[in-house]
């Protein structure tokens, strides 16, 4: 008679003999010549402040998963936060195996590549040159590529705003794991790589293009392509806890001094001015919304007051380095006004984009991308207000196109795959219990 055990057993080997193969393929992987570590002296300055950076953006995935869980019903809170969570996860490892690599290695084409990169093997104990001052310095490579990890990570976690309560968990994870690799990765090499065709041309600071007008863009692609959340609109769908909301939006707030003031990659003039103008748009941005609303509807929300916030920082993310302290002002206010009126138009055509990430991060990203070329800092060495208008233009075509087609496929692909909307039934039982066997609060919520 054959043992109990004999299965397990035979699954146990097949198992160990996938990680002995795994092993031996890393271990083959041949050295490269790398490149020598420049003989400069580290600025310790700029790494500190790169490191509490890296810390900051990170805090912003937290943040986010609180602001979004906030605003979904009782029953969908712990699997919308956990979009975020597996971002950190999924993309994480996604990014220190090839994602650095082909977003910051050489290449003139789609994508990048450096053998030095991939596991980040080469670059453990080297150093990257900056200029500091004028002065050649350095600091530990892996800063800097953990900081952009973090970029890459909050990118996608973004998009699952759009198709909140109604998108099951394994095509998600399978949708932010390509999306990384066919989306962001490129856009990041085209935009911020010294390879990328965008590079030198389009203002990008910190990812006004790069990032939130792409995750806006795939955002709305997949609202529509999936279409509205069971009951949508005619069954009212309060958000859980807006206390949440706005401590996840104080979050934001905080992490986004290190998003944008760590984009310098230094720690001088250029840092202390993305920081200033970052806390400017801000709360210009939030002090617009409050004053729209308190005219409108006669009162001032919560929400909207955290809207405005969300707006101010977005458009200020690709003008931080370059603007200056009135331009944040006006950019905050104008992206303000603007996304109030997108959401009021999303409302008014009823498609479901669930907790407004093209009315936001979209818009005001288009906002602050091509708004900033009316509030560039001095004018030395830089190119005529019509080319600079149009390098922004472009960056924006070039970011709503690809991304938005890009977006499309997969969720096609993934859609006919296996399925990616939730069936009523499951959305009648929400997220929590039916995709993850959990109740966030203890208590069923099945409206």
């Amino acid at each position: 008679m054959e043992s109990l055990h004999t299965p397990i057993e035979k699954k146990s080997f097949g198992l160990n003999k996938l990680w002995a193969v795994l092993g031996a393929f890393v271990l083959l992987i041949p050295e490269y010549a790398h490149a020598e570590t420049p003989d400069l002296p580290i600025d310790t300055g700029t790494t500190a402040w790169m490191l509490i950076s890296t810390a900051l953006v990170l805090l912003m995935v937290p943040g986010l998963a609180m602001f979004y869980g906030g605003l979904v019903r009782t029953k969908n809170v712990l699997g919308t936060m956990m979009h975020s969570f597996a971002a950190m996860a999924i993309v994480g490892v996604l990014w220190v195996v090839v994602g650095y690599s082909m977003a910051f290695g050489p290449g003139t084409g789609w994508a990048g590549w450096d053998w030095d990169f991939f596991l980040l093997r080469g670059i453990e104990d080297k150093l990257m040159e900056i200029e500091v001052n004028g002065q050649a310095m350095a600091i530990p490579w892996l800063v800097f590529a953990m900081f952009q990890g973090k970029f890459a990570i909050i990118t996608p976690a973004l998009i699952s705003g759009a198709f909140a309560e109604r998108v099951r968990f394994k095509a998600y994870c399978i949708y932010i794991a390509l999306w990384s690799l066919l989306v962001y990765v490129p856009l990041c090499h085209w935009v911020w790589s010294s390879d990328g065709f965008l590079a030198g041309k389009a203002i990008d600071f910190a990812g006004g293009t790069v990032i939130h007008i792409s995750a806006g863009i795939a955002g709305l692609v997949a609202a529509l392509y999936l279409g509205a959340r069971r009951g949508y609109p005619l069954t009212a769908m309060h958000p859980s806890n807006l206390v949440m909301t706005m401590m996840g939006a104080g979050l934001l707030w905080v992490g986004w001094f290190g998003f944008n003031a760590g984009s310098s990659v230094a720690s001088g003039l250029q840092t202390a001015q993305a920081l200033t103008v970052t806390q400017v748009a801000a709360a210009a941005g939030a002090f617009a919304w409050i004053l729209i609303e308190a005219i409108h509807h006669k009162k001032a929300t919560s929400l909207g007051t955290v809207s405005g916030i969300l707006a101010g920082l977005v458009a200020i993310t690709p003008a931080a380095g370059d603007v200056t302290v009135v331009g944040a002002i006006a950019l905050g206010v104008i992206a303000s006004i603007i996304c109030y009126f997108a959401i009021a138009m999303k409302n008014k055509l009823g498609y479901d984009d669930s907790l407004d990430v093209f009315g936001i991060h979209g818009v005001a990203g288009i906002v602050g991308a091509i708004g900033l070329t009316f509030f560039l800092r001095g004018a030395e060495g830089r190119p005529e207000f019509g080319t600079q208008l149009w390098y922004q233009t472009e960056g924006v075509m070039v970011s709503l196109g690809y991304a938005g087609v890009v977006s499309f496929v997969l969720v096609f692909v993934i859609d006919k795959a296996i399925g990616l909307k939730m069936n009523d039934e499951e959305q009648m039982a929400g997220m929590d219990h039916s995709i993850h066997g959990e109740h966030a609060y203890g208590m069923l919520n099945l409206d």
